[in-house]
């Protein structure tokens, strides 16, 4: 599910000598009927621009669970930083395979981004792009800790993308869904976020939903309790002092359904809610615009969550068809927020 390199070990999110392949699906998604209807939507702010913070602009310790207790620091990463304190936010209560020859290809993990070990090294912080306090969790009565989907009676879908990868196909992923009056979740890696801050701003300025994929992406469930509070809380440190907002939603690193200690430990975060998805594009495994297009199609369903990734050509290509095939079905694209409030 997502995708990053940092600066001083970047590597090609694609398969090696794609980058033409790259190009090729920027300028179909650029042309083809979904994107082509509308007007133009302008490209998000530089990244990286601002004052630098310190060293890790990420919290010391856990957040307070009700007890005084704090969690013990993480422990020390190569080349990681460490550094400052944050906090995250309170939650406030509401209404409630198409694979390749070799299905995991150039995948910057080596395997199924969400499912298997591997490490996204943190990126170089950036400055806050903070101009106003996004939306905080919320708790959806009659709705399960863990949300699969949403209401199966109502014509209306969740898409939700793995945030990490190179921000201009991000940007033009967020466009594409604004063009055809879709809106989308963003399940955010706090290192992207670190590398580039105004994606943040880009997607909540887009009518998004911005939520936390963990600080490194690293397999959250393998991790001691501390650990894997850590990796909760120095994402949500990032969200909070980009937007204001430890973000909406949480969503485990490396897997799709969290066991009930992440469950408990996301709660303890500030996130009455986990976000799985009943629905996988396997657009990570680079099958293919087609593949990717009829994977989610022959699958999702009034109240589905969709998972698909940012940092992937196929996914760009596939969109626009994905877009226009749920519009013929009278399926509306929303933000899970929207998706869950009755």
């Amino acid at each position: 599910m997502s995708p990053i390199a940092p600066p001083t070990d970047r590597r090609t999110l694609l398969r090696a000598g794609t980058g033409a392949a790259l190009t090729a699906a920027l300028g179909t998604a650029c042309t083809s009927p979904s994107v082509r209807s509308g007007t133009a939507t302008p490209a998000g702010p530089a990244d990286g621009t601002g004052t630098t913070p310190p060293t890790r602009p990420g919290p010391d310790a856990g957040l307070a669970d009700g007890t005084g207790t704090t969690t013990p620091t993480h422990p020390a990463t190569p080349s990681g930083p460490d550094g400052m304190t944050g906090t995250g936010g309170t939650p406030t209560d509401a209404g409630s395979t198409g694979g390749a020859a070799s299905p995991y290809g150039t995948n910057p993990y080596g395997t199924h981004p969400d499912r298997t070990n591997g490490t996204a090294g943190p990126g170089t912080p950036g400055g806050s792009t903070r101009t106003r306090s996004a939306p905080a969790p919320r708790r959806f009565p009659g709705h399960p800790a863990q949300i699969e989907h949403g209401p199966r009676n109502r014509p209306a879908v969740a898409l939700t993308f793995h945030g990490q990868g190179d921000p201009a196909i991000a940007r033009t992923l967020l466009a594409q869904a604004e063009r055809a009056g879709a809106r989308v979740t963003v399940l955010a890696v706090g290192s992207w976020l670190d590398e580039h801050p105004a994606m943040a701003r880009r997607i909540l300025d887009g009518g998004h939903d911005l939520g936390n994929h963990t600080q490194r992406h690293l397999t959250v469930s393998d991790m001691t309790d501390a650990e894997a509070l850590r990796e909760i809380t120095d994402c949500a440190a990032r969200l909070r002092r980009l937007t204001g907002s430890i973000g909406t939603w949480f969503r485990p690193s490396r897997t799709q359904f969290a066991t009930p200690r992440i469950q408990r430990l996301a709660h303890r975060a500030g996130y009455p809610h986990v976000l799985s998805y009943d629905v996988d594009s396997l657009d990570f495994t680079s099958p293919g615009a087609t593949a990717v297009t009829r994977k989610v199609a022959g699958e999702i369903r009034n109240g589905s969550v969709v998972s698909l990734h940012f940092g992937y050509a196929d996914t760009v290509a596939a969109l626009p068809a994905l877009l226009d095939d749920l519009h013929r079905r009278g399926l509306r694209a929303v933000t899970t927020t929207e998706l869950l409030t009755p």
